[in-house]
């Protein structure tokens, strides 16, 4: 669920003082997202939104929340936004953060 390779290589790109900080302002972001997401989600943002949790998901290291939001921004570029289930994002995203809280 979490590259911990990848985590390593951003704690020593950009030290382990800021990575606490980027990582706090990656998880305040994505909450945002994530909460707008719960309180009224709206397909016809459900491109823009999965691709910016795909890269953000990306930069830290949540490789599986990274792969559940870049195969939901591919259906709603195609069309099927429609189509896009929530759940799997939401709860493959707290099963990460947790994680994530709980070894870093």
């Amino acid at each position: 669920m979490i590259d911990w390779r990848r985590v390593n290589e951003l704690k020593d790109e950009i030290g382990e003082e800021d990575f606490g900080e980027v990582a706090e302002i990656f998880l305040e972001e994505v909450d945002e997202v994530i909460a707008r997401l719960r309180s009224s989600p709206d397909p016809a943002l459900y491109e823009q939104d999965m691709h910016f949790l795909k890269g953000s998901a990306l930069n830290l290291g949540f490789r599986g929340l990274s792969e559940i939001c870049g195969q939901n921004e591919t259906d709603a570029a195609n069309g099927q936004g429609h189509q896009i289930q929530l759940e799997p994002v939401f709860t493959t995203y707290e099963q990460s953060k947790l994680e994530f809280m709980t070894k870093c």
